[in-house]
């Protein structure tokens, strides 16, 4: 599937794969919650309205570097011509009256045309638009042939999946994911009792 993607639906598919995150996760992410020094990306409320911290992947990251370039460019150029505004959450935009049009507070994933505030004339921008990345990732399934069904949340499965089959224990599995109960990052470990199939034959092993 992530060979079938492109651009910046491939990016955004390597985020969901590289840190465990959820679609709207990821789009909602502001470049300040990105830690390229670190290797962390920080998600602010998540599902259950809890923040948490899970990794930036070496490879995403220096290609998410080289996006925000281009975005920082395009605020830029959205602040020369008297825009430049990004929407914050609940009551920030007045507590913090020029934070909107700070570099930190801008989308990771703009959209790529200018919102219009039909009663102010003012103008910003929303992050990408769900369904964009959803058909990406529609297409690439039927592209790369997979029978089996996937979608943008098959990459957060996918996350935990790998995690455990490497060996990665179960409670750190559950801090990156965002689980407010182990059990339900224990589904995962079906993975890891597939009978015959996840044991090695000996004679394999001579």
């Amino acid at each position: 599937m992530l060979e079938q993607l492109d651009g910046v639906e491939a990016l955004v598919a390597g985020v969901l794969y590289g840190g465990g995150l959820r679609l709207m996760e990821a789009l909602r992410l502001r470049v300040h919650d990105v830690n390229f020094q670190r290797r962390q990306i920080t998600v602010r409320q998540g599902k259950g309205g809890k923040d948490r911290r899970t990794m930036l992947p070496a490879t995403v990251g220096e290609k998410l570097r080289v996006h925000l370039e281009g975005v920082r460019r395009m605020h830029r150029q959205d602040l020369a011509e008297g825009y430049g505004r990004v929407e914050l959450p609940y009551a920030l935009a007045r507590k913090y009256p020029h934070a909107p049009v700070e570099w930190g507070w801008q989308w990771v994933f703009p959209q790529h045309h200018r919102w219009t505030n039909a009663d102010s004339a003012e103008q910003g921008r929303h992050h990408l638009d769900p369904s964009l990345i959803q058909k990406a990732v529609r297409r690439a399934v039927l592209a790369s042939g997979i029978v089996t069904p996937a979608t943008c949340h098959t990459f957060r499965h996918s996350f935990a999946t790998h995690l455990l089959e490497r060996g990665q224990d179960i409670r750190t599995i559950q801090e990156l994911m965002g689980h407010n109960d182990v059990n339900t990052t224990m589904i995962y470990t079906h993975v890891l009792n597939r009978g015959p199939l996840g044991v090695a034959s000996p004679a394999d092993l001579l």
